[in-house]
């Protein structure tokens, strides 16, 4: 069986009263039956002493006279709170009964040597027994004194009281039911505002929020939490839309490069040449297209989070050494040096293929963007197990500093438009860093050049 929040709650409020309210009721009728029975134990407490205190024993044997508490009306009547007494010797032969028993014996048991009390019956009728072995001079069981009491007055009391709490028992959690779901409903009544507010939240009104409760409590926070994660899901929705006008816009742009190259070499004729030159220009847009969509494709695997770590020592000395040779022909083109001041002791336990792509797209990024006859540096610092790559480009101003890492971000003054490139390279760089745990910034100002620094764990280095 399925139930509503509310009735869960009013449910489980009934269930734990249930509990306290049993153990409420447990403990009344155990009070109100221990004091009536402790009532009855005293009344049979005193008629002990009274019977005890005008018997005789001689040696072993126990003497029955003729006295006034024998002759009681108490010991004679059975209808009204009779009183019966009932003496037996050590071997169990009945020495005396009251004249109220008529025919019949008192429960007893020999083998009990101490005073006991317990219940039982008597011609159908409930009383409550109390047995007390009689000793002589030397502490020797003679006998046994049973005193019998009516217990029929505090039975029904307790069968009335029991019938009382068995009838309410159920009555009063029905009510706490009833009454904790109207309650449950009215606590409940702000969560199902939020609810209808946020059914009407969709795509069109992203933008749109929950409305705050007057009170700072746990529904309170609980729509603040709903409203930050509406802001997290409009901004992700943002950076989509974003990243495919992007991704479309650089799409599009050596498209529509080979397009009109294409249509240029079939307006007329042309010599040898022409052909070669127009189509090594489609194969350079074909090459920068190709290049677009495998860092697109680093980009979408980086974001679903199915690559995989492999760490291993790396010697950095020895991976930019290697890098260097990929990084020649752009060095040339730009007249710009590369200085590598990295020791061969610089090694840092990371995944080697992973750091190739971050220190390529950062190398790659310097003489890209620097100028021509700069100077790029690859500097580590042991003390403080850091790498900083930096050059003497243009720089990149304040405005721009927040995005760099951002997805198809190029700054108009330190990335300039005729420099190809869809500006995916340093957000691969920085969600690289991230998965290997290294600490990747960059500080820079127009017209100083830009340092990038990857702070390895010295834990790993």
């Amino acid at each position: 069986m399925k139930l509503s929040f509310r009735n869960r709650i009013a449910l489980f409020t009934a269930v734990a009263a249930a509990a306290t309210i049993g153990v409420v009721f447990l403990v009344v009728y155990a009070v109100v039956r221990y004091t009536a029975f402790s009532h009855l134990d005293d009344d049979i407490r005193q008629e002990k002493e009274e019977v005890l205190s005008n018997l005789r024993w001689t040696g072993d044997s126990i003497i029955i006279e003729q006295m006034p508490e024998w002759e009681e009306k108490e010991h004679r009547q059975v209808e009204v709170n009779p009183t019966f007494l009932q003496v037996v010797d050590a071997r169990g032969r009945l020495l005396f009964r009251s004249s109220n028993l008529r025919q019949g014996i008192l429960l007893f048991n020999p083998d009990i040597s101490r005073n006991t009390f317990f219940n039982s019956r008597i011609d159908e009728q409930r009383i409550r027994q109390g047995q007390f072995p009689i000793l002589n001079e030397r502490s020797a069981v003679i006998g046994h004194l049973t005193v019998g009491v009516s217990r029929e007055e505090s039975a029904i009391v307790l069968h009335n009281l029991g019938t009382t709490l068995w009838i309410t028992f159920p009555l009063l959690l029905f009510a706490l039911f009833l009454a904790s779901a109207f309650a449950a409903s009215r606590g409940i009544a702000p969560v199902r505002r939020l609810i209808q507010a946020a059914s009407e939240i969709s795509e069109t009104n992203i933008n749109t929020r929950l409305p705050l409760p007057e009170n700072r409590d746990e529904i309170y926070r609980l729509a603040t939490t709903i409203n930050e994660l509406l802001q997290r899901i409009e901004s992700g929705m943002l950076r989509e839309k974003q990243f495919t006008a992007d991704a479309s816009h650089e799409i599009r742009t050596p498209l529509t490069a080979i397009r009109g190259t294409l249509e240029v070499l079939l307006r007329k004729q042309r010599e040898p040449a022409q052909y070669e030159e127009k189509i090594g220009r489609v194969i350079g847009e074909v090459d920068r297209l190709n290049g677009m969509l495998d860092q697109l494709l680093q980009l979408a695997r980086l974001e679903s989070g199915v690559i995989p770590v492999n760490r291993t020592p790396v010697g950095l000395a020895a991976l930019l050494g290697a890098l260097a040779d990929k990084w020649q022909h752009g060095l040339r083109e730009k007249n710009a040096s590369l200085h590598l001041r990295v020791t061969p002791e610089a090694i840092v336990h990371t995944d080697a293929a992973l750091l190739h792509i971050i220190l390529d797209n950062l190398v790659s990024n310097a003489i890209k963007y620097g100028h021509a006859g700069g100077r790029i540096d690859c500097i580590w610092q042991a003390g403080n197990n850091t790498l900083v790559i930096r050059d003497n480009g243009p720089g990149i101003s304040a405005e721009h500093m927040p995005h760099v890492f951002n997805r198809f971000y190029r700054a108009d003054d330190s990335r300039s438009t005729t420099v190809q490139g869809a500006g995916l390279g340093l957000s691969i760089a920085k969600k690289l860093a991230d998965l290997l745990h290294i600490r990747l910034t960059v500080s820079s100002s127009t017209d100083e050049g830009a340092a990038f620094t990857l702070v390895f764990s010295p834990s790993i280095s």
